[in-house]
């Protein structure tokens, strides 16, 4: 197997300005050749600034590890081995925090040394982006550090078969390299910054996130050449874990009837001063946990750490498979919180779930059976095209194959992955109880729910409310036996918009039946109500002492809880100005854009229009009259007023008016104070 990778290989990219190099940070196990020894890079070439554009992406990144250039606090692997045993799927997520986090920033940013905005102490969303695009070239070129081989178990560097990343299959994201909304962002000062880019200091210690997934579309990210007994032979796994600080992996191999771990060990090879190579098995580390998935699969975790104070060891996993039989391997057998013999196993009505649904969830069948290699079910049943399986996470399936009965005896025994089967069976019925639709009512504020029995329970309890993800209705209960029944489930409490109906339905002789449906309902939004209030003349609005402004106040509800917003239209001009406490809403209202209607406004016709996040609208007309108005319409002349306090001499209203206001003062100079 190869050594690690020497960090000359690091102090050369840094010293790169090109940006392939930083997607190193985008991944995860990249680099490290696991079975090729790999040659010492001297740290003293560099490549002139003029032809960095010029070098190969897959160059580039060839030969470097994902260590090399980041260092996480925990990075977690998960490979998941196709079927074929040619081609796999390898997801990750590296941690990074606090300090460590700006050393990853700073070592990005120079990176990109010699280009605009780049090796400048700020980390851009330019750069960021520049990542994202190039990643999957670069991880492309780079070794996995996973290799197999067929046959005995096998130890050391010679004839591995390498897994190698598949470019096209590579997805890459980070999350919060470059906070968003952070409080030293700023505008990127370079030229020819992108639209909007935004750039943080290197320093900045917020944690980040890198990771690595399955691209769209695409079925596999790493492939292999094809096992050529696509794992019925024996075959050892191997992984060069060297500088891997701290990190979890995760392998999920193909259903193969047999397969099991049966050794393993972890191996550190050092190199003396007078070229001795000393091998010795590391018995610090823990070693890999093998286990069955409810589905049959076999799935290895393996927990690895490197401290920096061990480096140059060479570090390497060896993990060691066969489908050889265990000398001994006892029966699984039924526990007591298994469904007893004749229990209903209920389904959901397939027009609401489709023709495969999960019946039972996995954290209830995980208490079914006991072995201690892991079990599944082996299922019979009377109807033609029906199946029952576990998958990975326990569920139990029904696949009804387009059938059109609606329910089927089954015969179940369980089994263990090398074969062995438990003594005795249990007879269970799958199919559904229940058929049902839903409306909204005609008042649009409840839901009727029908519910019609199929006949496969006599009597069941069944409870449901209308659902959505933030509220609940609430519940309502019923008693089916064999006539349909309704049920009412109010929406009160609920937003606008899609509403689900959700609930149980309990039986003696059936496992509950946890149900969610969705008849692509939705609560409409109803219009808010808009009050004003009258002050203690009777009237709709309050006159300031100017005779240019009036206050309005009144209340604003939605039926629905939603917030509202508030708008209000005079002579052609619209404002929001209101202020609002709780449903409480005032506004001052200035009259100077009515100073130029033809003929003189003498009743001010306001439109208030309330609107709630739904988007639904309720308008109101208000009239407020002009006090300073005659009875034959016409503005009143000083002359008229009352006593001589009340006037408001003309100069010292001009006085008080922006210049932009002269001619709406000028219009209004005989109103009274």
């Amino acid at each position: 197997m190869a050594g690690h990778t020497p960090y000359g290989v690091t102090r050369f990219l840094t010293r790169n300005s090109t940006a392939i190099g930083l997607i190193l940070l985008m991944l995860l196990m990249g680099a490290s050749p696991l079975l090729t020894p790999q040659t010492e890079l001297d740290s003293s070439e560099e490549l002139p600034a003029d032809g960095r554009q010029a070098l190969d992406i897959a160059e580039e990144c060839e030969g470097l590890k994902f260590e090399d250039l980041f260092d996480y606090d925990f990075a977690d692997f998960i490979i998941n081995m196709d079927d074929d045993w040619a081609t796999a799927e390898m997801d990750a997520v590296a941690f990074v925090n606090g300090s460590k986090s700006a050393i990853v920033r700073e070592n990005l940013d120079g990176l990109f040394e010699g280009l605009s905005g780049g090796d400048n102490n700020f980390i851009s969303s330019d750069e960021r982006d520049a990542v994202r695009a190039i990643g999957p070239k670069c991880i492309g070129a780079m070794d996995t550090r996973l290799g197999m081989r067929e046959g005995i178990p096998h130890r050391g560097s010679p004839d591995w078969n390498n897994m190698s990343f598949v470019e096209d299959g590579i997805g890459l994201d980070e999350s919060d390299l470059v906070p968003t909304n952070h409080p030293e962002e700023r505008n990127c000062q370079n030229i020819g910054a992108a639209s909007g880019c935004k750039e943080v200091p290197v320093s900045i210690t917020d944690d980040l996130q890198i990771m690595m997934f399955l691209a769209e579309d695409q079925s596999n990210n790493v492939r292999y050449d094809q096992l050529p007994n696509s794992g019925d032979q024996n075959f050892t796994l191997a992984l060069n874990v060297t500088n891997m600080s701290y990190a979890h992996l995760e392998l999920n191999f193909p259903l193969k009837q047999g397969l099991r771990m049966v050794n393993y060990s972890i191996q550190d090879t050092s190199t003396g001063t007078d070229g001795t190579v000393t091998v010795v098995d590391n018995k610090v580390l823990s070693g890999p946990e093998a286990m069955y998935l409810p589905d049959g699969r076999l799935r290895v975790n393996q927990v690895v750490t490197y401290a920096a104070s061990e480096y140059p060891t060479l570090r390497e996993l060896f993990i060691d498979f066969t489908t050889m039989a265990p000398e001994t391997n006892e029966a699984p057998e039924w526990s007591s919180n298994a469904p007893a013999d004749g229990t209903v196993i209920p389904m959901l009505d397939s027009m609401n779930s489709g023709e495969q649904m999960i019946t039972v969830a996995g954290e209830k069948t995980e208490n079914w059976a006991t072995d201690e290699s892991g079990w599944g079910l082996d299922c019979t049943l009377a109807e033609s095209g029906w199946s029952v399986s576990l998958d990975g996470d326990g569920n139990m399936i029904v696949d009804t194959q387009n059938s059109q009965a609606t329910s089927s005896t089954a015969e179940c025994y369980v089994v263990d992955p090398f074969g062995a089967t438990s003594i005795d069976s249990r007879n269970w019925t799958f199919g559904h109880v229940f058929t049902s639709t839903a409306v909204l009512s005609t008042t649009g504020d409840s839901i009727e729910f029908t519910m019609t029995p199929t006949g496969l329970v006599s009597e069941m309890a069944i409870s449901a409310h209308a659902h959505q993800s933030s509220a609940m209705g609430q519940m309502r209960t019923v008693t089916l036996t064999s006539d349909a029944a309704t049920i009412s489930l109010p929406l009160e409490g609920l937003a606008p918009g899609m509403v689900m109906v959700m609930g149980q339905a309990q039986s003696s002789t059936m496992l509950d039946l946890d149900f969610m449906l969705n008849f692509g309902l939705a609560k409409a939004s109803l219009p808010p109500v808009i009050v004003v209030s009258k002050n203690l003349d009777g009237m709709n609005a309050t006159w300031d002492a100017t005779g240019f402004t009036f206050t309005l106040t009144g209340d604003v509800l939605d039926p629905d809880g939603e917030d509202v917003t508030l708008s209000l239209k005079l002579c052609g001009y619209t404002t929001n100005d209101f202020l609002q406490v709780g449903s409480g809403w005032e506004i001052d209202v200035n009259i100077v854009s009515c100073s130029s209607q033809n003929p003189p406004v003498t009743t001010y016709d306001i439109l208030l229009t309330a609107t709630d996040e739904s988007g639904t609208m309720t308008t109101l007309s208000v009239y407020v009259p002009d006090p300073y108005a005659n009875d034959d319409g016409d503005v009143a002349d000083e002359s008229s007023t009352g006593s001589e306090e009340e006037a408001v001499p003309a100069v010292s209203l001009m006085a008080t008016l922006s210049i932009t206001l002269l001619g709406a003062a000028f219009a209004g100079k005989t109103r009274r104070d």
